[in-house]
């Protein structure tokens, strides 16, 4: 069993300071990574007859939510919707869909008590040096874990320093299911912030606004490349969809009505 990788990080919001626990994924399985692993679970079937059965069952799950139910698979996850909206009376008209509703995922507690059960922990060292990103703040529309491309992507963290001309590392930006750019345009790079204007790779599907960001370096000429994967997903606008407004923050009003948004990510 593969151990889970985490690293003691400093907690800004506590004071007397003290420190959290980062989980370090080491890496991120897409879907023809997921199907492949089934087929080899199922021989009978091919990685990409699983990756068809996948893409069915989400669009099933859609479609349901679409049509008001709520979709849960006994033992595994409950697909539910909730709304975040601020009503003055009980009879204001409510806000529009997209900036209102929202798609929330839940884990089984046997599902959870098994992955604990299972579980075993690793501590990375933080004197082992290590690219750690904190957070990650579009600067133009002073919003957490978006992914704007008209907008300056700031980083920030520990050990993130590489240099892109000597190219002893770099910045990457990779979709959940496809697309991987290693970005080009940055502006800034320094031990404790990344500052680029992100070049957003092309997923598989419009829906699909779900991002991770990473940062590789070599501290010294020969060293081994050393990775460091952002613990939250980034999101991009979802233009095909209206302005759906960004998540965990309440309608947007005023001059912030008017900006990108994003679609909000049902967290697990």
């Amino acid at each position: 069993m593969t151990p889970i990788q985490w690293q003691p990080a400093v907690n800004a919001l506590t004071t007397p300071s003290s420190y959290k626990m980062v989980f370090l994924p080491r890496n991120v399985v897409n879907t023809p990574e997921l199907a492949a692993r089934i087929a080899a679970e199922l021989p009978s079937y091919s990685a990409e007859e699983l990756r068809t059965i996948l893409t069915t069952r989400n669009k099933i799950v859609r479609q349901s939510l679409i049509n008001g139910e709520q979709v849960t698979e006994e033992n595994n996850f409950t697909y539910t919707l909730s709304f975040t909206a601020r009503l003055e009376s009980a009879d204001d008209a409510p806000p529009p869909v997209d900036q209102c509703l929202q798609v929330r995922v839940h884990a089984s507690p046997p599902f959870v008590a098994e992955v604990r059960h299972a579980a075993q922990l690793e501590r990375l060292s933080r004197e082992k040096k290590l690219p750690l990103i904190n957070t990650a703040e579009d600067t133009l529309l002073k919003l957490s874990n978006v992914l704007n491309p008209d907008g300056v992507l700031r980083l920030t963290g520990e050990d993130l320093a590489f240099d892109v001309e000597n190219g002893t590392g770099e910045c990457v930006i990779e979709g959940t299911q496809s697309g991987r750019l290693v970005q080009s345009r940055v502006n800034l790079v320094s031990n404790t912030a990344i500052m680029l204007m992100p070049e957003i790779p092309v997923q598989s599907h419009p829906w699909n606004n779900e991002y991770t960001i990473a940062v590789t370096t070599r501290y010294t000429p020969h060293g081994t490349p050393r990775t460091g994967m952002y613990e939250r997903m980034l999101r991009t606008p979802l233009s095909n969809f209206g302005h759906p407004h960004p998540p965990e923050t309440g309608i947007l009003t005023g001059s912030a009505a008017t900006a990108y948004v994003t679609q909000p990510r049902a967290a697990v």
